[in-house]
């Protein structure tokens, strides 16, 4: 798996969680079906909201990771139901025409592995 990182906004920069360490601390959680259309994420700019620009370039290469994707594993969700890893996944089965997909969520969110970073600060 390529790595890979969840961010939002933090205090002074972005907080970012190791996609890697959320799939562990969320292995034991009970899977759920969520709605598609619950998932308000997909009506945002969630793949360039901290950079790069949406070329066609970067677009093709989020449609090429989408094809790829394993639909066997479910999203992941913070407690707020804030997508945090799975939106490739969320896509395919969009396409794919399912109206659900397959999700664990955070009861509390763990705490991020990094603090007001730039996506260009982490290791990749």
């Amino acid at each position: 798996m390529r790595k890979q990182y969840n961010f939002r906004p933090g205090d002074h920069g972005l907080d970012a969680w190791d996609v890697e360490r959320l799939i562990e601390l969320s292995a034991d959680l009970p899977v759920k079906d969520v709605a598609l259309e619950s998932i308000k994420e997909l009506d945002t700019d969630y793949w360039f909201r901290f950079g790069p620009v949406p070329t066609v370039r970067r677009i093709i290469e989020q449609v090429r990771l989408i094809q790829e994707v394993d639909p066997s594993y479910p999203i992941i969700l913070g407690e707020d139901e804030r997508v945090m890893d799975g939106m490739h996944r969320i896509a395919r089965a969009m396409l794919d025409g399912h109206s659900t997909i397959k999700a664990v969520q955070f009861l509390v969110e763990p705490e991020p592995d990094y603090r007001n970073r730039t996506p260009g600060e982490l290791p990749y």
